[in-house]
């Protein structure tokens, strides 16, 4: 048999209240009554760390990422080549490009 969810905040409050004034622990209630005992005792434990309020409703922020500051380049210059290089370049693909502009 299927155990019925507790459906919110009120309704969690009212199964909490009828299941003090039966003396029973909330797992025998809740079996007693065809709740599922897990969800009760999950809304107990969200409403007592709200101290009994439901829980205030996520708020959003919109994150954007900033611009990044622009790297600096480097140009080295051959005759009339260049070749132009940011500070994160790569030292085996310039090499490679430094042998191809002197094999010229």
């Amino acid at each position: 048999m299927t155990k019925r969810k507790i459906r919110d905040h009120a309704d969690a409050h009212a199964c909490l209240a009828l299941q003090a004034a039966s003396g029973l622990t909330l797992a025998a209630w809740a079996r007693q009554e065809g709740i599922d005992g897990r969800s009760l005792n999950l809304w107990r434990v969200n409403l007592t760390r709200h101290h009994g309020r439901p829980p205030r409703p996520a708020k959003l922020v919109e994150l954007i990422p900033a611009p990044l500051p622009p790297m600096p380049r480097y140009t080295i210059r051959c005759r009339d080549m260049a070749v132009e290089v940011a500070d994160d370049f790569d030292q085996d693909t310039l090499l490679r490009i430094l042998q191809v502009v002197a094999a010229c």
